[in-house]
């Protein structure tokens, strides 16, 4: 694919993802798409032949940056603490300045049941790519005595993905970011060992 061939594919990339965390997978068209970039239909099924194929590459870029993201902090040598705390206040940035009300794989998963194999293969991946993530740092934060794991690794790691997401809709609906951050940094400090909790406060 030549430069063009590229820069026109990601323009159609990042304005799916947009409309997708505003309306949904079945809330948008292609005529979306085409009057919100000023793009003929026929140049994005040159790209995208079906709509599926649109939706499947926006989650695997939407992935690919949450892995670069994930692999930069664990490079910065981010205690298992901060980068809970960098996790959700990226998601707190991104709902207060309305570039990201809402996380595209969570809005596909609202629909899964209707969603076409593909796309809800994809949605499945994202949610097991995060949740491994998770259970990787709530093991790091045990193994250097910075959390106190209320139950499994595996259950708490998925109970925080549950907050998260359910943080992230009850700030959509009331239209109030802080309601994400109180709900969240509360489920951070649930984990925080009792003795690192004083230190902080």
């Amino acid at each position: 694919m030549t430069a063009t061939g590229n820069l026109t594919a990601n323009r159609i990339i990042a304005e799916g993802r947009q409309l997708i965390m505003r309306r949904g997978y079945s809330g948008f068209s292609y005529a979306d798409v085409s009057e919100a970039i000023n793009i003929r239909k026929a140049s994005i099924h040159h790209h995208f032949p079906a709509k599926t194929d649109l939706v499947v590459a926006v989650l695997n870029e939407w992935r690919d940056a949450f892995d670069a993201d994930v692999a930069s902090l664990e490079a910065s040598g981010a205690d298992a603490i901060a980068q809970l705390r960098a996790y959700i206040g990226h998601w707190e940035r991104c709902i207060a300045d309305d570039t990201a009300p809402f996380c595209v794989a969570g809005m596909l998963g609202a629909e899964l049941p209707s969603l076409p194999e593909e796309v809800a293969q994809a949605v499945k991946a994202f949610f097991d790519n995060l949740t491994a993530w998770l259970e990787r740092v709530l093991e790091s934060g045990v193994k250097n005595n910075l959390i106190e794991l209320g139950s499994s690794v595996q259950t708490d790691a998925a109970t925080l993905v549950s907050l998260v997401y359910g943080a992230m809709l009850a700030a959509r609906v009331h239209g109030n970011v802080a309601l994400f951050k109180d709900v969240t940094e509360r489920a951070v400090e649930r984990l925080v060992k009792p003795r690192k909790r004083a230190r902080s406060a």
